[in-house]
């Protein structure tokens, strides 16, 4: 029988694993080849999304736009609605008992009228009539009216009302020359324009 000739194990697996220099070569080039291709698709892969991104900022950027301008519109109405409020609670305290008060005011014509009447009979009725009339004067003063000024100003349709023209030398043309009816303001504002005559 022929003898065997028997290969050591060390050989075998360099023989195996061994690889030629063309061959770790052409790994190298697939490698690099590989890791190119990532590369170039990772670089490519935000060049895509970059508008999308773009477009979705900008969307973004118009909502929140809109919705400022919304928050804007509201909350300037809610300043104007609470000015408006907050003005007519004022004018609710500063003119409380309005009506009453004009009501009060044929009243001190009442008393205008008793005093030009009663003079000429009984001045002691005269004098008690004015004393009352003016100690009720004094509890309207308190409360912010007051009588409105007439006789010799010029006229003025805010404040006077004009139910005649007269001929008179006493007075200026256009002015008060004489009052019908006494007028009143509370505070600022005019309850009751003064009845007049104004010189032509």
């Amino acid at each position: 029988m022929s003898e065997e000739k028997t290969i050591p194990i060390e050989e075998v697996e360099e023989t195996v694993t061994e690889e030629t220099p063309a061959e770790e070569k052409e790994t190298e080039d697939k490698a690099e080849c590989a890791e190119c291709t990532e590369e170039n698709t990772a670089s490519e892969e935000p060049k895509e999304e970059a508008p999308k991104q773009d477009a979705k900022l900008e969307e973004a950027e118009k909502k929140y736009q809109e919705l400022n301008s919304k928050y804007m519109r509201l909350a300037a109405d809610f300043q104007n609605q609470k000015k408006r409020y907050e003005k007519e609670k004022a004018d609710i305290y500063m003119y409380a008992g309005e009506d009453i008060i004009k009501q009060i005011l044929d009243v001190m014509d009442n008393f205008d009228r008793a005093i030009d009447m009663g003079g000429d009979t009984d001045p002691k009725f005269k004098e008690g009539m004015e004393l009352i009339f003016k100690q009720l004067m004094a509890v309207l003063e308190k409360a912010g009216v007051k009588e409105i000024e007439a006789l010799g100003e010029e006229f003025d349709p805010n404040f006077h009302n004009a139910v005649m023209m007269e001929d008179t030398d006493e007075y200026e043309s256009n002015k008060v020359s004489g009052v019908i009816q006494k007028g009143y303001m509370m505070k600022s504002k005019v309850l009751r324009p003064s009845m007049v005559k104004v010189a032509k």
